[in-house]
């Protein structure tokens, strides 16, 4: 016959315990759920955003191959803007070798601190026949994207 102290229970841990470890175990798969969601929607949201950068980009050739200079000039981003004037970019755009087909080849597009940015991959014909591989850094501005760089 064994002896057993009053009040202690043995084979079980007591129910306090196991509701502390029932709330850390629904605050885990909470955790686990939302962090699972939260990526997901970034997923979809980067996915979603590179074809928009991709036609911004195309849109933005479109403008320089067809020589209007004034359409390509408004989609650069603000700090491209701040280097080039209006006036140094048209002249920019006349002096041959001049753009005459181009094919976007790549589309990269990340989040960076909550900001959009993309970089955008293109292979361009000049008038002579030469080509060569452009990479347009890209910027999401409000709903837009814009062209930043060196687009030349």
């Amino acid at each position: 016959m064994g002896y057993e102290l009053p009040g202690r229970r043995t084979g079980r841990p007591p129910r306090r315990f196991r509701g502390v470890l029932s709330v850390v175990a629904a605050g885990l798969f909470v955790c686990c759920v939302g962090a699972t969601g939260l990526g997901a929607w970034n997923y979809q949201h980067v996915r979603q955003s590179s074809g928009a950068a991709r036609e911004a980009a195309e849109a933005f050739l479109h403008d320089v191959t067809s020589g209007d200079a004034a359409g390509a000039y408004d989609r650069l981003c603000v700090d491209t803007r701040e280097r080039w004037s209006r006036e140094e970019f048209e002249r920019r755009l006349a002096v041959p070798p001049t753009i005459s087909r181009y094919a976007v080849d790549d589309v990269e597009v990340a989040s960076d601190r909550g900001q959009l940015r993309g970089t955008v991959t293109a292979t361009l014909t000049r008038r002579s026949g030469a080509t060569d591989r452009r990479e347009m850094p890209m910027v999401r501005d409000g709903d837009q994207w814009r062209v930043c760089g060196d687009p030349f």
